[in-house]
């Protein structure tokens, strides 16, 4: 029996390991079944090319909980070591990989964000254990060794009677670390990290029910057996190529990621990539609710089928985190921090790619079932809008798929609309103005005064989209967007036809200070317009760009500094060419007029849902006393 020191410079570095290391402990199992993986994945590859002369077989991964002894065992049947490597690659290699990265991150390894640091996955057992073992039989024809360390720096090293090939690992788990000795947490973290390893993992057995025989009576059970209970799908559908896979398939690998997600995805991305870097996967365009948090963190990260992480920022574009499925690559480095990975450039490459591949999807989604496409359309605007704000690359290729709905149903893409309202929607300075609601039935009157002048209004109802035409206007030629109650009608589309005002301009002094006295200057901007004399007497309308700017301001970015607070501003529009407005005029004592405006402009209020509490009370009171 061999004892020794790992020579080591940092004192205690398993003190260190245990506080350092991972923030979470959890992690030492998907690093020791990721080594057991590799063991086997290499005994693969040199039994393919006759380096091994051993048969490889089935082979599968342990993983057994030992409760009462304490002990977790985790046996895989891959290369195994013989002793002289034990020594090499337990003692030396990976202890001084261990010190290098404890000397980096000593001081900062909680908050770099370290993914994963595979060379020392071995070491992570420290966490959680207060004793190691290693029984490993090497394939090449030599005595199997028994490794044993407790976490200080000494060790033993002796000949074991093991004679499968192959090595097991045997955790003493500490006091602390308990719950790893729970049959539900281990199968909570093996189904978290390792749902698609390559190898079969086995973690005890389940009962399965056999078919009845024939001959069997109708109250006798159906016979049962125990099977290998194996937690994972070695060969998940994004190993495929698309070619072998049916529309089926994909559907039920989104089921296997997201059990518990009951609605079917709308479309799927296959992506496949080996140049100028491998990634592989599968990305869902899910149902899409105008909430843009909840989305998030759906999409798994694998490197060679290992999970790795769920936040996926950076690698995958931030408008595209809101798609759910898988994406896997060996070229994302992942033990490095989060602002590495941002600048690193195969990162990039990665992020263009998908960003790209989705574009080219959506735009053959389109092409060939527009009808299908203009269906789910409200389900996915909001990843198309998100993506045309944030990615100029996508922004450029959404013009052959991005949908513009009218308030009827009908769907435009932009050139589209363009060509269908050139003619009627352009003003006296040559700029097309495209019109738009955002509420049906609180803009009802004001879209039914646009279609009656046969104009197109859009329904655009997404809470980025004032973000979106403000990026519309200052890329396409010479267009505006103007919500169909920031004005009168005519003053949204101005024509070269000055209308006749049936005032004159005395009349509408007099009847400007009128309504200034009654109207609340805080409240109301008045403005007086000769309009069609059945255009409604009194308007409220919001100013387009006060508005938006708000908006924009709630929804994050854009905007003038603290407009999202600023009060509410409204114009009352008055329409000097209806009777009624001439009658307030004509109308003989003060109080009548004052009435008069006081009902018109809550009429008016009352159209936009802006009457309410005492006012709507003082309202309907009055209406009353003037219909008895």
């Amino acid at each position: 029996m061999a004892k020794g020191n790992i020579n080591v410079s940092v004192e205690n570095i398993f003190p260190l390991i245990k506080k350092f290391l991972y923030s979470d402990h959890e992690i030492f199992l998907r690093e020791l079944i990721s080594n057991a993986t590799d063991a086997t994945l290499k005994l693969k590859h040199l039994t393919s090319i006759g380096e091994a002369s051993v048969e490889y077989g089935n082979p599968q991964i342990e993983v057994k909980v030992d409760k009462d002894g304490k002990k977790l065992h985790i046996i895989d049947q891959g290369l195994g070591m013989t002793a002289d490597e034990v020594e090499k690659y337990i003692n030396q290699v990976a202890f001084s990989g261990a010190e290098e990265f404890l000397d980096k991150y000593k001081d900062s390894a909680k908050d770099s964000g370290i993914i994963g640091h595979f060379g020392l996955g071995f070491y992570s057992a420290f966490m959680v254990a207060e004793k190691v073992e290693i029984i490993t039989k090497s394939y090449k024809d030599e005595p199997a060794a028994h490794w044993t360390c407790d976490g200080s720096p000494e060790f033993t090293l002796e000949a074991h009677d093991k004679t499968e090939r192959g090595t097991e690992i045997i955790l003493h788990i500490a006091e602390d670390s308990t719950e790893f000795l729970e049959d539900n947490r281990i199968s909570e973290l093996l189904t978290k990290y390792n749902k698609f390893m390559p190898v079969p993992i086995k973690f005890g057995t389940k009962t399965e029910t056999l078919p009845k025989p024939e001959d069997a009576k109708e109250d006798n059970p159906a016979p049962t057996k125990e099977v290998d209970n194996i937690i994972n799908n070695p060969n998940p559908a994004w190993t495929k190529q698309p070619t072998d896979l049916e529309d089926n398939d994909y559907k039920s690998f989104y089921r296997e990621l997201y059990p518990m997600q009951f609605e079917e995805p709308l479309f799927h991305i296959h992506l496949n990539v080996d140049y100028p870097f491998n990634l592989t996967g599968i990305l869902y365009f899910p149902k899409m609710t105008n909430d843009l948090n909840i989305q998030k963190d759906k999409i798994q990260l694998y490197q060679n089928q290992v999970f790795v992480t769920d936040n996926v920022e950076g690698i995958v574009p931030e408008f595209l985190t809101m798609l759910r499925g898988v994406i896997d690559s060996p070229d994302i480095p992942l033990n490095v921090s989060r602002s590495y990975l941002q600048a690193d450039g195969a990162v990039k490459k990665i992020s263009s790619y998908i960003t790209r591949k989705v574009a080219d999807k959506l735009k053959s989604l389109f092409n060939n079932n527009r009808e299908d496409f203009e269906a789910k359309w409200d389900d996915i605007k909001i990843v198309i809008e998100y993506g045309m704000l944030s990615e100029e690359k996508f922004f450029e290729k959404a013009d052959a798929f991005a949908l513009y709905p009218t308030v009827d149903g009908k769907h435009y893409t932009y050139d589209e609309l363009y060509n269908a309202i050139k003619a009627k929607q352009t003003d006296k300075d040559d700029k097309l103005v495209i019109l738009y609601a955002s509420n049906k039935d609180a803009q009802h009157s004001y879209i039914e005064a646009a279609k009656a002048k046969g104009y197109e209004v859009l329904f655009l109802d997404s809470p980025i989209v004032s973000h979106l035409m403000q990026k519309l206007e200052t890329t396409k030629q010479n267009i505006s967007f103007a919500r169909v109650d920031a004005d009168h009608v005519d003053n949204l589309i101005k024509k070269d036809d000055n209308k006749i005002s049936k005032l004159s301009d005395d009349e509408k002094k007099t009847l400007d200070e009128l309504l200034k006295e009654v109207i609340p200057a805080e409240k109301f901007t008045v403005q007086l317009e000769p309009m069609d004399s059945d255009a409604a007497p009194f308007m409220i309308t919001q100013p387009e760009f006060m508005r938006r700017m708000k908006e924009m301001q709630q929804t994050g970015g854009g905007g003038m500094f603290g407009m999202g607070n600023m009060p509410d501003m409204y114009n009352l529009v008055v329409n000097t060419n209806h009777e009624l407005v001439g009658e307030i005029l004509n109308t003989e004592t003060k109080e009548n007029k004052e009435r008069l405006i006081n009902q018109s402009l809550d009429l008016a209020r009352l159209s936009q849902g802006l009457l309410k509490g005492e006012e709507l009370t003082n309202f309907i009171k009055r209406s009353y006393d003037m219909i008895k």
